[in-house]
């Protein structure tokens, strides 16, 4: 310590030390936890500082003079060696020698070797030459390895003390006797106890704090200073106290109290941050381990004992560094490396880096995956951080699968596909979209946003309000704008392309593009197509109409001149009777055949419609006998019916079930023959009427019964027509089907599956109209 730091204390005094413990509390709590390590080492360069002067009556000296290895220097203004008749500039510094020579006539030349060869003291009081001189009261203590004479004005005692300088700090100071009995205290230690003055302390028996009197009788005793630290409190409030006592000499001894209140209520407040912190960082679920400045492990949070199942015991003994390293290589719990030893070293190389290491990932044997993050501590050592990103590796591995996926099919559509954010830059696209623009990969990878693509594209499609309008649906965030929209564009080459929008979840946008071109040419032909297929319809119902109006008027003729030919009785013969009736009969099967073509022409336009009404199906097939029985018994077979015998009414066009009644009878009877039977019969089901027509002809064969309701179909039961067709289309019409069961040689049985209501939807339109009441139930069927 250089000479201006000596004086500088000395003339300081107990301020300068209430000032500096201060000081170093307000710095300990602004850094808190860094630099609280800094702050200790303080406190015990502030206790080196009080051992190497001895004690706090060294600092209340007016002048010190220090003699060490041959040497003496002398600390302070020199005003009581001058009193002394010394000159003070003399004795600055110099060789022991010269001391002895100038001190020799004010202290005994034996007491002063006695003081630096042995270390006994002395004390002794001189008047200083010159009237109204003050006494000065010279003491020579040794100190450690230094020997020290303090010279004091004696004014300063009262009751014989030890000349200390009175009131001159805040710091409380007071001095005990031998005997325990209070000889001086300051201002500063009377305010304190409440006493007006040393003598009112005594006799009221105060005193700072029992251990305080205690400690100066180990000080008297051992003549070894003594420290403590203590609580007290004093105006409703605790202090914290750092005691002082150092032996003057004589059995007295002084004791210096330096307030250490505010740097305890900082020590406290900082455990508590500490402790606030530990707890905060055991919450966490990423592991936390400390090591300190000697690679010791200094903390660790719940995490860390989890994440490597660890024995909170084991880890409450710090172990270090290289000791956890270890106890995990024996459980397997750090990476596979073939050079343990040089892999360890890496580890703890991290406790020489003056800056954060990039994260590390550790694969560990049992398939977990760790992040490490090491950082240096700021009080020293290194703090490392463990995350399990097990989960993280593989959702992002399945999300860059999931990527991959989606980008290979999208590289598989043919439509043009590409995403835009909401900042206007394209974030993928496929294959087809270069190749549906004719842009380079490298062209498409450089510029990436939106304006920088459409301008590359109008080469192509040259609509600039078409670009807008896509931009505007990309950029704008207004959830109106936000909406699918599409539509069809004519590129430079003639070519259609049809485009469209679509908002993603995430605020990006789909922009699709796909060449339209064939499918538009499909439509157009099929459209084409449509028109002459509608006009040929047309064309089939003028010739349908033409045909009915052309072939029934001839036909009408026919018939009534046949009829009439065969009821003129005896004017013609038996011959000519013949030949009227056989034109009468094939004109009959002329005009039905020809209401069979008009009928399944109707049919085919959707232009029949069906008048809807109560049927009575027994009374039906009961007139439908009554017409066929003379053909069937013409050909020598017979006819039966079977009815129901709880016959209930349906819904349906009575005409046309009867017409196709008729053709089934028609068809049965041209293929019974001499003895055959025909037989019709009628049954019900929960919702459906069944109509059997059957007969005991030569059947159909397996193989036509498939196409036996085809029409035009070569038949071997009549030959090509239209008959069994239309049964079958009248009966769909309906809502039901017909069905045919046959046994070669033995005969066939066709029947009609009719609902109790028919569709609404064949009937006429003003029949349509019925009431509810009456359709309910049928419809509900």
């Amino acid at each position: 310590m250089a000479e201006a730091e000596i004086a500088f204390v000395a003339a300081a005094g107990a301020a300068g030390l209430a000032l500096s413990v201060s000081a170093w509390a307000w710095r300990f709590r602004a850094r808190m936890l860094a630099r609280a390590h800094e702050a200790e080492m303080r406190a015990e360069h502030m206790g080196q500082a009080l051992a190497d002067h001895r004690d706090a009556a060294l600092t209340f000296a007016q002048d010190v003079i220090i003699i060490e290895d041959g040497r003496f220097r002398l600390i302070g203004e020199g005003r009581l060696v001058q009193a002394l008749g010394l000159d003070p500039d003399t004795m600055r510094e110099g060789e022991i020698e010269t001391l002895h020579e100038m001190i020799a006539r004010v202290i005994d030349a034996g007491a002063l070797e006695a003081l630096i060869a042995q270390g006994r003291g002395f004390a002794l009081t001189l008047d200083a030459p010159g009237e109204g001189a003050e006494a000065v009261r010279i003491e020579g203590r040794a100190s450690g390895a230094l020997s020290l004479i303090r010279l004091y004005p004696a004014p300063a005692l009262e009751a014989g003390g030890a000349g200390l300088s009175p009131d001159a700090v805040a710091t409380p100071v007071w001095c005990l006797d031998a005997g325990g009995r209070l000889v001086y205290a300051n201002a500063s230690w009377l305010q304190l106890v409440g006493a007006q003055s040393v003598a009112d302390a005594n006799a009221r028996a105060l005193n700072f704090d029992r251990s305080a009197a205690g400690m100066a009788r180990e000080a008297s005793r051992t003549g070894l200073r003594q420290e403590s630290f203590r609580w007290t409190s004093a105006d409703g409030r605790r202090r914290a106290w750092r005691l002082v006592a150092e032996p003057l000499g004589d059995g007295q001894v002084m004791i210096t109290a330096l307030e250490a209140t505010e740097a305890e209520e900082t020590r406290d407040t900082l455990r508590q941050h500490v402790a606030a912190h530990d707890e905060t960082l055991n919450h966490l679920a990423d592991a936390v381990a400390i090591f300190g400045p000697s690679r010791k492990l200094a903390f660790y949070n719940t995490a860390f004992q989890n994440l490597f199942a660890l024995d909170a015991a084991w880890l409450d003994e710090r172990p270090t560094h290289g000791e956890l390293l270890d106890r995990l290589r024996q459980r397997r719990l750090l990476p596979e490396t073939a050079n343990y030893s040089a892999w360890k070293q890496k580890e703890l190389d991290f406790y020489e880096a003056t800056e954060a290491s990039p994260d590390d990932s550790w694969a560990m044997p049992d398939g977990r995956t760790l992040r490490v993050v090491r950082q240096p501590h700021p009080l020293g050592g290194l703090l490392l951080l463990f995350s399990d990103i097990t989960g993280e590796i593989e959702l992002r591995t399945l999300y860059n699968a999931q990527i991959q996926l989606q980008t290979a099919t999208l590289d598989k559509l043919s439509d043009a596909v590409a995403v835009f954010g909401t900042d206007g830059r394209l974030r993928f696209h496929n294959e087809a979209f270069e190749a549906f623009w004719g842009l380079r990969p490298e062209a498409v990878n450089e510029n990436r946003d939106f304006d920088s693509l459409a301008e590359a594209a109008r080469a192509r499609l040259p609509d600039a309000g078409l670009w807008m309008e896509l931009k505007a649906r990309i950029a704008d965030p207004d959830p109106e704008s936000r909406v699918p929209i599409a539509g069809e564009s004519r590129l430079s080459d003639g070519r259609v392309a049809a485009w469209l929008t679509r908002p993603l979840p995430d605020g990006a946008t789909l922009v699709a593009f796909s060449d339209v071109t064939a499918r538009r040419e499909l439509e157009q032909a099929l459209a084409q197509r449509e028109a002459a297929l509608e006009e040929s319809r047309a064309l089939k119902r003028e010739f349908v109409g033409n045909v009915s109006y052309e072939l029934r008027t001839p036909l009408t003729t026919i018939l009534g001149y046949a009829e009439l030919l065969e009821l003129s009785g005896d004017r013609l013969d038996e011959r000519s009777r013949q030949h009227a009736g056989a034109i009468r009969v094939a004109a009959t099967h002329l005009a039905r055949s020809i209401d069979d073509v008009l009928d399944m022409a109707q049919i085919d336009a959707d232009e029949m419609a069906l008048s809807l009404g109560d049927v009575n199906l027994a009374a039906l097939l009961e007139d439908c006998a009554y017409r066929a029985r003379p053909r069937i018994e013409g050909r020598g077979a017979s006819l039966r019916l079977e009815l129901a015998p709880s016959a209930r009414l349906i819904r349906g066009d009575a005409r046309r079930i009867a017409q196709a009644v008729d053709h089934l009878i028609d068809n049965a009877i041209r293929a019974v023959g001499e003895g055959g039977e025909v037989a019709l019969g009628l049954d019900f089901g929960p919702s459906e009427a069944r109509i059997h027509v059957s007969d005991t002809g030569r059947g159909i064969a397996y193989h036509l019964q498939a196409s036996v309701f085809d029409r035009f179909v070569k038949r071997e039961r009549g030959g090509p027509g239209l008959s069994l067709a239309l049964v079958k289309a009248l009966t769909e019409l309906h809502g039901g089907w017909a069905s045919v069961e046959s046994e070669p040689g033995k005969g066939a049985t066709f029947t009609l599956h009719l609902p109790d209501a028919a569709h609404i939807d064949a009937a006429a339109p003003e029949l349509a109209l019925e009431g509810p009441d009456l359709l309910s139930e049928r419809r509900s069927v």
